[in-house]
């Protein structure tokens, strides 16, 4: 099999967990890590790759087989279209982009050329997910009635030091609710409407620092999202996964799912059921569902690198993306006005 040549845009935390996938797979090839900084120079030389401080060099001296754009979210957008006016297959951390207008237009701009365009959401890759939705579509728990998701953590003072993340658009909505959203639009389907309230009275930022939503989809399921980064807790996706080793796991859950005939919380896939039918004075098992885990990162990666050989369509394309970056759209703006907000009324450019 070819060797790929895969080249990382940005060597920030993200970028550089991807450069360090790219480094491991057997089939792939990290060609070179493209930031302007000198810490991302730095960690070029560190690790024994190519360095450059912009794309239009390293696609005109060493061309890559595909790019993954691991910048700033303001960037993403204008990194991801330099990638396809180069006619190469891209993987865009998420978010899409800052906005749904700017994130139809790259869409836009992959199909019109039939490039390809993967956003890293990519906790649908993890078999823990995949063994939830399979559990969902297997019927066992019956009708899906109730989702709850919860995200708290403390994080610390410094990470405000950073300008940006004192401002608009750098809080738990939009940073890291967009994660559960992704993965509630992949579980449950697609969102018809959400309210939601945000409070920064921890901080006093411009910036929210919780907020809770309320969403309901289209099949009828209603599902709450309560979210903040300043309460100290085990209950998010970061400390009950274990998906990165950077946050200490907890053995607890972050979200729940409520049908007519049974619940299963995530991560551990616990499946609860009554023995006969379903009555609150009734007895309650507890089955615990097993997976084999592995990085979803890793999934990605080899993913992308089936689509780029022409194997494989993306999982979370480019449209998968936008639907997600809507949803957030929604919710921000109801937060802001105090208002229900249908999806109908977040509206973009007709993509092609």
């Amino acid at each position: 099999m070819k060797l790929l040549k895969i080249a990382v845009m940005g060597a920030g935390l993200i970028g550089k967990r991807h450069a360090q996938h790219v480094l491991a797979q057997p089939d792939t090839i990290l060609s070179s890590i493209i930031d302007p900084s000198s810490d991302g120079r730095a960690f070029a030389e560190e690790i024994g790759v190519g360095w450059s401080p912009s794309f239009a060099e390293i696609a005109r001296d060493d061309r890559p087989d595909g790019v993954i754009v691991a910048t700033p979210n303001r960037l993403h957008v204008e990194n991801a279209l330099e990638v396809i006016e180069a006619r190469i297959p891209v993987l865009v951390e998420k978010p899409i982009a800052d906005d749904v207008d700017e994130a139809a237009a790259l869409v836009a701009a992959g199909e019109r050329d039939r490039l390809p365009i993967l956003v890293g959401h990519h906790r649908r890759y993890n078999p823990m997910i995949l063994k939830a939705r399979e559990i969902l579509e297997s019927g066992r728990l019956g009708r899906i009635i109730a989702v709850h998701g919860t995200f708290w953590v403390a994080k610390p003072d410094d990470y405000f030091d950073v300008a940006w993340r004192r401002e608009p658009g750098a809080g738990p909505i939009f940073v890291n609710l967009i994660h559960d959203v992704d993965l509630f639009r992949y579980l449950f389907g697609e969102v018809d409407a959400v309210h939601a309230m945000q409070s920064s009275a921890v901080r006093g930022h411009a910036v929210e620092d919780t907020a809770v939503v309320s969403m309901r989809f289209a099949n009828g399921i209603l599902a709450t999202l309560s979210a903040s980064d300043a309460v100290a807790s085990p209950w998010s996706w970061e400390m009950t996964t274990g998906e990165n080793p950077s946050f200490p796991q907890q053995d607890q859950f972050c979200y729940q799912i409520g049908g007519t005939d049974g619940s299963l919380s995530i991560p551990h896939l616990d499946l609860w059921t009554n023995a006969a039918r379903p009555d609150w004075l009734a007895p309650l098992a507890r089955e615990r569902i097993s997976f084999v885990p592995t990085d979803p990162l890793k999934a990605q990666l080899s993913h992308f690198c089936d689509v780029i050989r022409g194997d494989a369509e993306p999982i979370v394309s480019g449209r998968e993306g936008l639907a997600t970056l809507r949803v957030i759209e929604a919710i921000r703006t109801s937060a802001l006005s105090g208002q229900m907000v249908g999806l109908d009324t977040i509206t973009t450019p007709r993509v092609q």
